[in-house]
């Protein structure tokens, strides 16, 4: 035997999973409160402590983690067209793990530098125009940013012409210059910042969240949590040297905050009378709905379903729906245990807030009339044809209706437009262990592979 411990340090939980790399298997996984706030070692040890109980004595060869512990990777960004650069500069910060507080467009006002100043991100992207184009905005950008006393890192990913001179404007920050993230109109180029900015995650925003307390105990923090999470899913589609993958596929995490949607395919028009309009979709494609939550952000699933959907798919009165989830946006570790009301009420919360995730993940058409007749207009990924639905979360690996609520985040005919998966296999994360899985595959990715094939339940069994 070969125990390995991989471990994630959340906000809430610090989790740990346990692997035998020589039997290729799942020893075991525990979670206790996260410590951040004074040591996070005691949280460490007493997950771990929960773990031998249940699995005894392990003498790890190697132990890894991840982090989103303290809100994780909170990041502002700024670009010049909404549809173009700001949205590559989003589309970056997600693909790294972040956090998105605000997206700006067009040139900085002083009302969005006291913004920026008051919420002091972990990282802030400066972006905005193609290489040769448009210098104006992301000049006058760096020199709003230059006014702010706040230390926080600058990653400079913007028209390179440019890129330079806000690097002297900027000059005695932490500051950082990229290859643009849009460098010719409706090209993506966004691996090269999103390196970048989990390299800064690393080396400066994981000691300042306190976690370098546990660097005696760990062989390396390698990435955030959401990263080690899109890695298991790419992982888990596209398969390794000497061991296939299951496919394209959606990943739903549906959070007490935020649901996070993930979508590992290609998603563009096949058929000839659809054209495509926007910005190109990233292959391997990360969304955070951070207004979509079971208890904190409950009020974001009432107001983007309706209360009435809710009552009839949970089968409680309007008036005890109110009541309820007013209650559960108070006291947010609240769990069902049995009681058959708040169980049929979580039902129905997270089936719309997978539906609401994926429908906002997910492309859409549109109908349009020209001289070649009928012509269908593609905005986003078609995500029609993918086979795989991968489901995690703690609303959904703690219910035995797991299937029937990540079947929400497929095609609906009362939303036809809508680009979501029309026939798909759904694979219930049961044990937990995608983060793990994806830290894992950093050195050993067909253990990690097999172990997600082995331990992933289709259809929840």
């Amino acid at each position: 035997m070969k125990p390995v411990l991989l471990i994630d340090f959340g906000s809430t939980y610090t989790k740990v999973t346990a692997v035998d790399l020589e039997g290729e298997q799942l020893l075991g996984t525990a979670c206790a409160y996260t410590t951040v706030q004074t040591d996070i070692n005691i949280g460490l040890d007493n997950a771990i402590r929960l773990l031998e109980e249940k699995n005894g004595k392990l003498h790890f060869a190697e132990r890894f983690a991840c982090s989103s512990a303290a809100g994780g990777l909170r990041m502002i960004t700024s670009g010049l067209v909404p549809e173009l650069t700001a949205e590559a500069a989003k589309v970056a910060s997600l693909g790294a793990g972040a956090k998105i507080i605000k997206v700006f467009s067009f040139q900085l006002t002083e009302d969005d530098i006291e913004y920026i100043r008051t919420e002091n991100p972990d990282i802030f992207l400066l972006v905005g125009g193609t290489d040769g184009g448009n210098t104006e905005c992301i000049i006058h950008n760096a020199k709003m940013l230059s006014s702010i006393p706040n230390d926080f890192p600058i990653v400079i990913a913007g028209n390179r012409s440019a890129a330079r001179e806000c690097q002297r404007i900027l000059e005695g920050r932490e500051v950082y210059v990229c290859e643009n993230v849009m460098p010719k109109f409706g090209v993506l180029n966004a691996e090269p910042a999103q390196k970048q900015i989990q390299e800064i995650f690393l080396h400066r925003i994981i000691q300042a969240k306190g976690i370098t307390k546990a660097a005696s105990l760990v062989s390396g923090i390698l990435m955030p949590t959401p990263s080690a999470v899109m890695k298991a899913m790419q992982l888990l589609a596209e398969g390794c040297e000497g061991e296939s993958g299951i496919g394209d596929l959606i990943g739903v995490d549906v959070g007490g905050a935020t649901t996070d949607v993930y979508s590992i395919a290609e998603g563009m028009p096949e058929a000839t009378n659809t054209v495509y309009r926007g910005l190109p979709e990233p292959y391997v494609k990360r969304t955070v709905e951070g207004d979509i939550g079971m208890r904190y952000s409950i009020a974001g699933i009432v107001e983007a379903a309706g209360i009435r959907r809710i009552s009839q798919m949970s089968g409680l009165s309007v008036e005890r729906v109110e009541e309820l989830i007013d209650h559960l946006a108070v006291n947010t570790e609240a769990l069902p245990n049995g009681d058959h009301e708040l169980e049929m009420l979580d039902y129905a919360l997270a089936s719309l807030a997978i539906e609401t995730a994926v429908t906002r993940h997910a492309g859409s058409i549109e109908e349009a009339y020209t001289m070649m007749g009928l012509t269908y207009v593609q905005t986003g990924k078609d995500l029609t044809r993918v086979k795989q639905i991968v489901a995690t979360g703690g609303s959904l690996i703690n219910t035995k209706r797991t299937a029937a609520i990540a079947a929400h985040a497929m095609y609906d005919k009362m939303n036809p437009m809508s680009l979501k998966p029309k026939d798909a296999q759904i694979w219930i994360d049961r044990s937990y262990i995608l983060a793990a899985m994806g830290l894992l595959s950093e050195h050993h990715p067909q253990i990690a592979l097999r172990i997600m094939k082995k331990e992933l339940k289709k259809d929840g069994y």
